[in-house]
């Protein structure tokens, strides 16, 4: 049997992705590239913003066609799209399974169920804010046997130190569809970074939705993300370490950052949403901190680590939200001085306390130019931060081929056109063979555009 995945969302649906189809191959299942070729069809879905769900509705109508030609095929929703509608999901016209990530364990005797009876099956986490400890255990389990290096980019992998949430920030679905937060213990995370290293991975992303509140007491000691990374980087093989996502806050943020600046293995780099500059707002989205507070946790950042890669995200057209208030934003953009950010407008999500309570106020048309504003200030920010690149060199891991034709690839193919990224996370772009897919490379920077570099290959 043949199947094919479809991933929409975060680096936490990518991980989600990769433990499932090793699950799927260890099952006898082959993957596909085409849906064509597929008797199975998994999409791994996001419910942070509605656009992302609308993007999951188009693709099930896509399919819908296939499946007037092929009926026996079986469609399968996972992620927490699955888990967010439930059964809800099971009316519409194609779908076969709906799965949510709590039940990712489940996924091939699902598939195997609905392939062999052609019937409907449902797993998701009806009390999905209570511990369960036997759902985490197998969660585990999952986590440990399956957690294999990144399809896509060769030499890195994604490990997830902690999940679900329990922040409740107004706006966020996350807690009610990925559950209250629980972190796994540095045992586990570290025997699985050495099975990485292995297999030849160089490069770790620790996730977790609020990555630095990370917290395990293990007899009389108490980890913290700091010490995962100071163990990590002693892991013969690990060349790089990086964790996403960051929330402002004071607790562990020192500690962080003194690994960073003493660990050469430790990536210069931060990903830390404020979401909004006014503290209005930040109230009401049931943010922790005000505007100045996290400046200062910026300023202290860049007292550490001087060449430190700052990232940020911003959500606009928050209800109540008026100019004053995005001017706000507007100026905490400025001092922030991000390498980069991501700015989406906001769309309410069913279920949390933001459509529970407040009114959607803000015009669609308002959100959109806010959001072009917005773009357009980090766009001339991060143009001036690429420029001081220009004639220098930077280490690259290579990913492989860059989808986006930025430089033409030499007459007779041999050196393509790659891309990687430098320990910042900056994105380079230049020529080179596909054998460098996965390892390091030095390119000599000859000209920039504000989210990208091009360079030439040095070795």
């Amino acid at each position: 049997m043949k199947a094919f995945i479809q991933t929409f969302g975060c680096q936490m649906n990518k991980l989600d992705t990769a433990l499932v189809s090793c699950a799927l191959k260890e099952a006898g299942f082959v993957l596909t590239e085409s849906i064509k070729d597929a008797n199975a069809v998994l999409i791994n879905t996001c419910s942070v913003r509605q656009h992302a769900e609308q993007r999951v509705l188009s693709h099930l109508g896509h399919i819908k066609h296939i499946k007037k030609a092929r009926p026996d095929l079986v469609v399968g929703v996972i992620g927490c799209m699955a888990q967010r509608l439930g059964s809800e999901l099971l009316k519409h016209e194609v779908v076969d399974i709906v799965c949510g990530p709590m039940q990712l364990p489940r996924i091939s005797q699902l598939l195997e169920a609905s392939l062999r009876e052609k019937g409907q099956n449902l797993a998701i986490t009806e009390k999905i804010r209570q511990q369960d400890e036997v759902q985490n255990q197998a969660l585990e389990q999952f986590e440990s046997i399956y957690g294999i290096e990144s399809k896509d980019v060769p030499g890195q992998a994604f490990v997830r130190v902690m999940r679900g949430c329990n922040n409740f920030c107004t706006y966020c679905v996350v807690p009610y569809v990925r559950g209250p937060e629980v972190c796994r213990s540095p045992t586990a995370i570290m025997e699985q970074i050495k099975k990485l290293a292995n297999t030849g991975v160089k490069q770790v992303t620790l996730l977790g939705q609020r990555v630095n509140g990370y917290k395990y007491k293990a007899g009389d000691k108490t980890y913290c993300l700091a010490d995962l990374l100071d163990i990590a980087s002693q892991i013969r093989g690990i060349e790089r370490i990086k964790f996403v996502t960051s929330y402002p806050a004071e607790q562990f943020f020192d500690q962080i950052l003194d690994i960073m600046a003493a660990s050469p293995k430790v990536c210069n780099y931060l990903h830390m949403p404020s979401q909004s500059g006014s503290d209005k707002i930040l109230s009401a989205m049931n943010r922790h901190y005000t505007a100045r507070q996290y400046l200062a946790l910026l300023d202290r950042a860049r007292a550490a680590v001087p060449d430190i890669a700052i990232a940020g995200d911003f959500i606009v057209g928050f209800p109540g939200e008026t100019e004053q208030d995005f001017q706000a934003t507007v100026e905490l953009v400025k001092k922030a001085k991000y390498k980069n950010c991501f700015i989406f407008k906001y769309s309410p999500r069913p279920g949390t306390t933001a459509d529970k309570k407040l009114t959607d106020t803000v015009p669609a048309n308002v959100k959109q130019q806010r959001n072009i504003e917005l773009l357009t200030v980090q766009e001339k920010i991060s143009d001036k931060l690429s420029r001081r690149f220009l004639g220098k060199k930077v280490s690259v891991l290579v990913e492989g081929l860059s989808k986006k034709p930025y430089i033409n690839t030499d007459k007779n193919g041999s050196k393509p056109q790659l891309v990687g990224r430098t320990a910042e996370d900056w994105i380079v772009v230049f020529n080179g063979p596909m054998s460098l897919a996965g390892e390091f490379a030095q390119v000599e920077i000859k000209r920039t555009s504000p989210l990208t570099l091009f360079g030439e290959l040095t070795n």
